[in-house]
């Protein structure tokens, strides 16, 4: 009786720890499950990134063995999680904010994987060794003053697929467009389908980094244009890429 007293005692203990642990952490922008603990159960976009995931995991291997991930700006490492939880070797994680990192280090840590998290600039991830059969580039695109020079970088470090996900505004409509253009032709510039990328000067949902924010045939001529091939469109924000050969 005394023996299963000290148990139950003890994994409360550990649970209370845990959560005091979580606490201390806040905010998390990402909801991740610890030992049944939630980082972030009251989200504003509900199980986030859980409901983003959900599609987009059916589209990628359920076994990773032996592959290695790049997930640039990871945040609290959602994805990064998911991605070794499938088996996948080298799983580096790259982010510019220590907040973040220092979440994603002790989720990981707390779930028992083993990630390599970096800080790291967008910018700088070409300086990384070799290339990775995976890159996530997820929420990142949007919040970037320099978005396409930075998926320069990220598409050098491509072996297999990239994950691109942005926020999008304006027409989720893509249809095909002409090669060129004559000086005097200016219609298409008001057709609410033609490839556009929306400045914010300011700020954005309270965010001020919020810069660039693609309708779906900026997002896709993007990726086209930096040496790209879409194979999949999972859902409406996300696209999976392979290089062109």
């Amino acid at each position: 009786m005394n023996r299963t007293i000290e148990v139950v005692s003890s994994a409360e203990s550990q649970a209370h720890k845990l959560q005091s642990t979580i606490e201390s952490l806040r905010p998390w922008f990402h909801n991740i499950r610890i030992h049944g603990i939630q980082t972030a159960p009251d989200h504003f976009l509900g199980d986030f990134p859980a409901i983003k995931w959900q599609p987009i995991s059916l589209a990628l291997p359920d076994d990773l063995e032996g592959m290695s991930v790049l997930d640039v700006g990871c945040n609290a490492g959602f994805y990064s999680i998911e991605l070794k939880r499938r088996g996948a070797g080298r799983v580096v994680a790259v982010d510019i904010d220590d907040h973040y990192l220092d979440q994603a280090r002790f989720a990981s840590a707390a779930l028992g994987l083993n990630i390599e998290f970096r800080k790291m600039s967008v910018y700088e991830v070409d300086t990384l060794p070799g290339q990775f059969d995976y890159v996530l580039f997820m929420g990142v695109f949007y919040h970037l003053r320099y978005p396409i020079y930075a998926l320069d970088k990220i598409v050098s470090k491509v072996g297999k697929k990239l994950v691109f996900q942005s926020m999008l505004r304006g027409s989720n409509e893509a249809r095909p467009w002409k090669e060129d253009y004559s000086f005097w032709e200016t219609e298409m510039f008001h057709d609410p389908d033609f490839p556009c990328m929306y400045f914010v000067e300011q700020s954005y949902a309270g965010d001020s980094t919020n810069w660039w924010i693609p309708n779906r045939g900026a997002a896709e001529a993007v990726l086209r244009c930096a040496g790209l091939e879409i194979v999949d469109h999972p859902e409406a924000e996300t696209w999976i890429c392979t290089p062109k050969r």
